[in-house]
């Protein structure tokens, strides 16, 4: 009886588990959580944070300042596929979510984390390389931003808060 009572529960936790994972892997594929708003880490089981200093992305603009309300155009380029990502600009001085973004590319949707629109997520598990964006900028002065990316290569791999070089906010006269 108590062999029979093992097996039991060792099948009603295998199965949990395996429920757990595919509802996981199934929820992370329509793009990231709200949860990783703050800190742009993906929340996946097991999941192994790799080094910034090998990561196989290029996050840039081809601008160096911008004015309240400007668009600034942003492009991902990877030496490697990737599924997942998510992408914000965020203040210097305070690390703050700044901004919206007003063109993002297929396979991808708009996250509300502060304000409507102001990261951006993959909404599928297709494979990304190259990635074009345009980011609005406040009406009302910011100070300088940079843009962070993090990106899924797997469920189990992945690389966080990769930077940009800092966009300054032009001063005003």
């Amino acid at each position: 009886m108590e062999d029979r009572r093992r097996s039991h529960i060792t099948v009603i936790s295998w199965a949990c588990t395996t429920l757990c994972l595919v509802s996981c892997a199934a929820a992370f594929s329509q793009g990231a959580s709200l949860s990783a708003c703050s800190d742009m880490m993906p929340r996946h089981l097991q999941a192994q944070l790799r080094s910034p200093a090998n990561n196989p992305v290029t996050l840039r603009t081809n601008l160096s300042f911008f004015s309240p309300g400007d668009k600034v155009p942003v492009t991902v380029r990877s030496t490697r596929d990737f599924m997942g990502f998510l992408l914000q600009a965020r203040k210097v001085s305070n690390d703050e979510i700044a901004g919206t973004f007003i063109f993002i590319p297929p396979g991808s949707k708009l996250l509300t984390c502060f304000e409507e629109g102001d990261t951006v997520t993959h909404s599928d598990k297709s494979l990304k390389r190259n990635l074009s964006f345009v980011w609005k900028a406040p009406d009302q002065p910011i100070g300088d931003i940079k843009f962070f990316i993090s990106i899924v290569q797997s469920y189990f791999v992945y690389w966080a808060k990769i930077e940009s070089a800092i966009v300054a906010q032009r001063r005003q006269n």
